[in-house]
């Protein structure tokens, strides 16, 4: 099954045009070495060969920044698959719809040097025509996001008038309640967009880079977490995870499991990892389980509706 992609060639999207004449999408990251024959089948085994190059170059970065740098370069290197398709905005209001038709080459020199050869497609996808929820993952910050792994992969398909096809959530085994799955991902959106606002917001920033909030949908070597946040005294790390319809006794493990990540790969000597948990409600299992972890958290939220006469 073909997977869907968003990409922004270098910083807004800037060598967007490159890209469209020279019919390819790539990655730069400072890193210059020809990676022909150094991309292994696993991302965290290129990570653990190219986390010390980076920081060694960048030696002011985090380990975050570092681990989600070689993630993206290998994801758009490696991960990426032919017959895999790219969305790149074209700064009209659109998006420009490419399939990626070769493996990786090194182009030295030139921008983005590692590079994918695509075929840029005549169909391009409006805004304005997307749902609010395909609009917010489209839009979200970082070079490459995952738009399948968030449940578009079917409207992305209508869009393109093509057939659609089985929605990931639906087959996706961890996934109890697919309709908490579509809200709770808004909500995660809605979170990100509002973080400042909330408790959590009092004492925790979501991890940026360089001015940019990378901390969503962080790549761990068990998936990507919902949100990173560091603590405004930097002495601790906070994941945050929304239920998104799975499991109780699933999340609590998933939870433990990226805590486990950040902790070995990402925190910096002195940090300590806790965890939060957000869901409409909980129950027994969820309760039962958390009586056994003291570093995870469990929040419910609300929704509230209202309508005001005009």
């Amino acid at each position: 099954m073909k997977t869907y992609y968003r990409i922004m060639p270098g910083a807004k999207s800037v060598h967007a045009e490159e890209c469209f004449n020279g019919n390819f999408i790539g990655a730069d990251y400072g890193i210059t070495d020809d990676l022909t024959d150094r991309l292994p089948d696993e991302w965290r085994d290129f990570n653990a060969e190219f986390i010390p190059i980076y920081l060694a170059k960048f030696p002011d970065k985090t380990k975050i920044a570092a681990g989600l740098a070689c993630g993206m370069l290998w994801t758009v290197a490696k991960g990426v698959q032919k017959g895999d398709v790219v969305l790149c905005p074209n700064g009209l209001g659109q998006y420009r719809v490419a399939e990626v038709v070769g493996d990786y080459y090194h182009a030295p020199g030139q921008i983005l040097p590692h590079r994918r050869t695509v075929q840029w497609l005549p169909q391009v996808i409006d805004r304005n025509s997307m749902s609010q929820g395909l609009k917010n993952t489209t839009g979200s910050i970082g070079m490459l996001c995952n738009v399948s792994r968030a449940g578009y992969a079917d409207e992305i398909e209508n869009l393109l008038g093509g057939t659609v096809t089985q929605s990931l959530i639906a087959t996706d085994p961890l996934v109890e309640d697919p309709s908490a799955f579509a809200m709770e991902k808004h909500l995660e959106d809605f979170l990100v967009q509002n973080w400042s606002q909330t408790e959590l917001g009092q004492t925790f920033d979501i991890f940026a880079e360089d001015g940019v909030l990378v901390g969503q949908q962080y790549l761990t070597d068990t998936g990507p977490l919902d949100i990173l946040a560091v603590s405004k005294d930097k002495k601790r790390l906070l994941v945050v995870e929304l239920k998104k319809g799975k499991a109780s006794d699933v999340v609590v493990g998933q939870t433990l499991r990226y805590m486990g990540y950040v902790q070995e790969e990402l925190a910096e000597e002195g940090q300590t990892v806790v965890g939060v948990i957000i869901a409409l409600e909980d129950d027994k299992k969820l309760r039962r389980a958390l009586t056994m972890t003291t570093n995870i958290t469990f929040y419910r939220y609300q929704i509230s509706f209202k309508l005001v006469k005009a």
